[in-house]
């Protein structure tokens, strides 16, 4: 599949995704959220990478607010040049807006090297743990090479059967959706 299908399929269904009622969105994170709950990896993880959600993509505030609640270390990646950085906060104030309108960690929030879990962005999964992400690059870049485990947030019309993936692309060990928990088998 070339980069301009693969650009095509990208805006299909971030489209369909955009065409999703707030109120569904609202419904449907919190059940995503009930769910990551049960994943003992997730529960068990001292370090946490995470994103703050954006548009139409499922909720991610409460969850940010919940592992922060506990008491275990939460980081949030920050595009530096071409890569990700991921930077530890103490609360949502440590965040600014950044590249792509998306809330990024302050320049003065540590650098976190370790991440026990990390939760990543998707437009559309397959159950394998393939992940069509934004075009960019930054995940597969900066998850090449590490131990974390992954965890992909998704609303269950964004699992599809099958997109074209390269050998770059990372597979996800964990896909959570609104009605069940996917395990994959990358690992």
């Amino acid at each position: 599949m070339s980069q301009v299908e693969k650009a095509r399929l990208r805006k299909q269904l971030l489209d369909a995704r955009d065409s999703l009622s707030l109120d569904f969105i609202n419904i449907t994170s919190k059940q995503i959220q009930d769910n990551l709950r049960k994943i003992d990896f997730f529960r068990n993880a001292k370090s946490i990478g995470a994103y703050y959600s954006i548009g139409s993509e499922v909720r991610t505030q409460d969850i940010l607010q919940e592992i922060l609640k506990y008491g275990r270390e939460l980081s949030l990646p920050k595009v530096v040049k071409k890569d990700l950085v991921f930077k530890k906060i103490n609360s949502l104030s440590d965040l600014e807006q950044g590249n792509f309108s998306v809330m990024e960690p302050k320049d003065y929030c540590e650098d976190v090297k370790k991440i026990d879990v990390i939760i990543v962005p998707a437009i559309a999964l397959t159950r394998e743990g393939h992940r069509l992400g934004y075009g960019f690059g930054y995940y597969d870049r900066y998850l090449s090479g590490k131990n974390s485990m992954t965890i992909a947030l998704g609303y269950s019309k964004q699992i599809i059967k099958s997109f074209p993936h390269s050998d770059n692309d990372v597979r996800i060990d964990c896909i959570v959706t609104e009605d069940q928990v996917i395990m994959s088998k990358s690992k």
